[in-house]
C-alpha cells in the first residue's frame, strides 16, 4: 500500500446521506416490508456515496463509511449468540450513553458466521480498489453493552470471551486481503487504570494476524458527547507498548493538549493525530490543520505521522464532514509541500 508521507484518512465511518439513514429506520421498524436484495441495494448505493464523499475530499485511505453499522460498534451485536436485548431504562431527556443498546448473556458468546465485516470488505472491493483500511470493534469496547448475566462475572469476563472472536475477524480480514486493519478501543482510554491487562487483551487480539494494525483510543462519541475523562496521561508510556502498528489518538477537541505524549512512543510505533473536531460544526481552515501538522511534527517525524479525524463521522453532518475532511487533506498538503522544499 503506497501512500504519500503525511497521510490524510478518516477513522472509520462517514456520515449516512439523510435517505439511508430514514431507509435504516424504516428497515427498523418495519422489517417485513424489505427483502434481503431491497436491503443490500441500498447499502450499495450508500457505500458509493462514502467513497465519492472520502475522494472528493481528497482523501488518501478511505473505508466503506461503516454504512451497514450503527453508532460504530451497536450493529455488531446482531452477529453474536447467546445475547438477549435489554430494554432501555431512559428512552427521553439529552442523549447519553444510558440510551444505547445493552444486552445480557443467556448462553456463551459466539459468531459462527463471524461479525460480519468480511462482508462488508468484498463489497468495498467490488466498488474500489483504491487504498482502504477495515476497523473492527475490539473486545474489551464491544464487551460495554454486555451484561454477563449468570454466564459470565464481569465485563473483563465478557471481554474473555471475545477476544478470540474479535481476534478471528482480524485473521479473516487479512485472509481475505486486507493490509490494514484498524481495533477499535475507545473503552481503554476510558478505564485506564490497568495497563497490563490492557496490554494482555491487545496482544492476543492481534496473535497471528497477518497486517498492518492501527488502534483508535478516542473518549466515546455517542451523539457527539464524550464518556470519559479526556486524558491520555494515565496510558503512558506504557500504550507504546502495545502489539500494534500506529495508535490513533484525538487531539483536535482538545486544542491539542497532551501532544507532547507522543515523544515517549518507540521508534517502531507510528501514530495517526485527530486534527479535526467531529464533535462541532465549526470547519477549522487548512491553515489551521497545518499548524497542528507542525505541532505534532516536533514529537513524530513525518515518516511516522498520519492525519484523521478526532474520531468517526457518524455523528456529524454530512455537508460538514466533507468540508472537514477537506480542510484535513488541504492541511496535509501544506505541510507536504514546506518539507519538500
Amino acid at each position: 500500500m503506497r501512500l504519500p508521507t503525511i497521510p490524510a484518512t478518516v477513522i472509520g465511518s462517514w456520515s449516512f446521506p439523510g435517505w439511508y439513514e430514514r431507509f435504516v429506520a424504516e428497515v427498523k421498524s418495519h422489517p417485513d416490508q424489505f427483502g434481503p436484495v431491497d436491503r443490500e441495494e441500498a447499502v450499495r448505493d450508500a457505500v458509493r456515496l462514502a467513497i465519492d464523499d472520502q475522494v472528493q475530499a481528497g482523501l488518501d485511505l478511505i473505508t466503506d463509511g461503516e454504512m451497514q453499522r450503527v453508532d460504530f460498534n451497536l450493529g455488531f451485536y446482531e452477529y453474536l449468540g447467546g445475547l438477549e436485548p435489554l430494554r432501555r431504562a431512559r428512552h427521553w431527556g439529552a442523549p447519553a450513553h444510558d440510551q444505547r443498546d445493552r444486552y445480557r448473556c443467556v448462553a456463551p458468546l459466539s459468531a459462527p458466521e463471524g461479525l460480519g465485516t468480511v462482508a462488508e470488505y468484498h463489497r468495498l472491493r467490488a466498488i474500489t480498489e483504491l487504498p482502504v483500511k477495515m476497523p473492527v470493534p475490539g473486545a474489551f469496547t464491544l464487551a460495554g453493552c454486555i451484561e454477563g448475566g449468570e454466564v459470565y462475572s464481569n465485563r473483563e469476563a465478557v471481554t474473555e470471551a471475545l477476544i478470540p472472536i474479535v481476534n478471528a475477524e482480524l485473521r479473516a480480514l487479512a485472509a481475505a486481503g486486507v493490509k490494514f486493519l484498524q481495533i477499535d478501543e475507545p473503552s481503554f482510554a476510558c478505564h485506564p487504570d490497568a495497563a497490563d491487562r490492557f496490554l494482555d487483551v491487545i496482544a492476543r487480539t492481534t496473535e497471528g494476524v497477518d497486517a498492518y494494525i492501527s488502534m483508535h483510543m478516542c473518549f466515546g462519541n455517542f451523539r457527539a458527547r464524550a464518556v470519559g475523562h479526556r486524558t491520555y496521561g494515565p496510558l503512558f508510556p506504557h500504550v507504546g507498548r502495545a502489539k500494534v502498528n500506529q495508535l490513533a489518538l484525538e487531539f483536535a477537541s482538545r486544542e491539542m493538549a497532551e501532544i507532547e505524549l507522543l515523544r515517549g512512543l518507540p521508534d517502531s510505533m507510528d501514530v495517526a493525530v485527530g486534527l479535526v473536531d467531529v464533535k462541532n460544526t465549526w470547519i477549522e481552515p487548512a491553515e489551521l490543520v497545518a499548524d497542528r501538522i507542525r505541532t505534532a511534527l516536533k514529537f513524530v517525524p513525518a515518516e511516522r505521522l498520519s492525519v484523521t479525524p478526532d474520531c468517526g463521522f457518524s455523528q456529524t453532518a454530512r455537508h460538514v464532514a466533507a468540508a472537514k475532511a477537506k480542510s484535513l487533506v488541504e492541511g496535509a498538503k501544506i505541510v507536504r509541500s514546506e518539507l519538500s522544499r
